[in-house]
């Protein structure tokens, strides 16, 4: 398949979730929605490089997703919320993997969203109820 470059692929630090990724991405993206299942959670768990073989991962993806490293799983196309169905069953957070992305701990994570809060409501207001920062 032959895919138009955006100009948004040279945005740096972005990761977006276009239709170029989601089909590179879309074995990864249906063994994370699988997790909606505990029967597919426990098979998992029990041998997680069979499961990502039984899904058709490439090689790439399936050495990501056994090393948990949300960061280059996110960066392979996962979408973020299917990504949480993997992260959250491993004691990680949303925020916590926010924060490995970032490279920062979990505290000084919610500590930055703490501090964006501060004045939401000034900065909604002055935006007419919507506010993109």
């Amino acid at each position: 398949m032959v895919w138009k470059k955006h100009d948004y692929e040279d945005i740096p630090g972005s990761y977006v979730f276009d239709g170029k990724i989601a089909h590179n991405a879309y074995a990864l993206n249906k063994l994370f929605y699988s997790f909606n299942e505990e029967s597919c959670r426990d098979e998992f768990n029990a041998d997680p490089a069979a499961y990502c073989d039984k899904f058709g991962l490439t090689e790439e993806q399936k050495e990501l997703v056994v090393n948990q490293d949300f960061l280059g799983v996110l960066r392979s196309g996962a979408n973020i919320y299917f990504m949480a169905k993997f992260a959250i069953p491993r004691g990680v957070s949303v925020q916590d993997a926010g924060a490995a992305f970032q490279g920062i701990t979990g505290d000084e994570f919610r500590e930055k969203l703490l501090e964006k809060r501060e004045g939401l409501e000034e900065r909604l207001e002055q935006e007419g109820g919507y506010w993109n920062g």
